[in-house]
């Protein structure tokens, strides 16, 4: 079999599995869009301040926001993705996977690019229901496309933590347990919610620092500004140096788990 047809078939299982219990994708998105509804609306008048602090103008908090809403997503989504590999092997499908002939990248392969898809459908979602709620996307449908290759890169570069503490420990409480500790403090010391600008000194440092700030700061300006090449171009510099690390460090676990 080819590595194309074999990744294929995997992830197609793998969207199978999504479609046949949809509330798992529903629970995805209950966070995002009570931040899209209630957080937006509760920092609503002090959403022209945030706007112009970042150089936007302004703005209502919503239009400002939902970038940073739309990643928060993609970043939460993305590290929780390790626990449908702990699942394979607890419940011994990839053993049987691996007597099979089936191309070994091809499993890996399959279960990346069904998770960057389904942050691409989550993220779709949240930019609907913002646009029904008044954002708006000032690219149009080209931008529209961008935001959704940002956010689909960003979450495959993600997902590469999750499945290599997946493929490390074997604990989907683990797996959890670190995702949960690692968004909420990268998300609020970054761009996603407030402008730099308004941060505290130490914040300001670790925001400029923090990679979720370049995807953000890329999404906000094809919502709200334009094709700022420099900074969409910058966001997939960093996303792919994420990529490279994570991702090798997930292939090295996987080939050792499948050796």
């Amino acid at each position: 079999m080819s590595l194309a047809f074999d990744t294929w078939v995997l992830f197609v299982r793998s969207i199978k599995k999504l479609v046949r219990t949809p509330i798992l994708l529903f629970f995805a998105l209950i966070q995002p869009i009570i931040f899209l509804v209630l957080f937006t609306q509760l920092f609503s008048s002090v959403g022209p301040l945030f706007s112009r602090a970042a150089g936007y103008g302004a703005v209502t908090y919503l239009s400002f926001a939902t970038a940073g809403i739309v990643l928060q997503n993609g970043f939460s989504s993305a590290l929780q993705s390790g626990t449908s590999v702990v699942d394979d092997l607890t419940s011994g499908f990839l053993e049987k996977e691996l007597v099979t002939p089936v191309n070994r990248a091809a499993i890996l392969l399959g279960r990346l690019l069904s998770d960057a898809f389904r942050v691409v459908v989550q993220s779709a979602i949240i930019l609907v229901l913002a646009f029904v709620l008044g954002a708006e996307i000032t690219t149009g449908i080209i931008g529209v496309i961008l935001i959704f290759l940002i956010v689909a890169f960003f979450g495959l570069a993600w997902s590469g933590i999750s499945l290599a503490i997946g493929l490390r420990t074997k604990s989907s409480e683990t797996v959890f347990g670190l995702g949960g500790l690692l968004t909420f403090p990268l998300l609020f010391m970054s761009t996603a919610l407030v402008p730099t600008s308004l941060m505290p000194s130490w914040m300001q440092t670790v925001s400029q620092l923090n990679p979720i700030s370049y995807a953000v700061n890329a999404v906000r300006a094809l919502t709200l500004t334009g094709f700022d090449w420099g900074t969409i171009l910058e966001a997939f510099g960093i996303i792919g140096l994420i990529a490279l690390l994570t991702l090798g460090a997930t292939l090295y676990l996987f080939r050792k788990v499948v050796s």
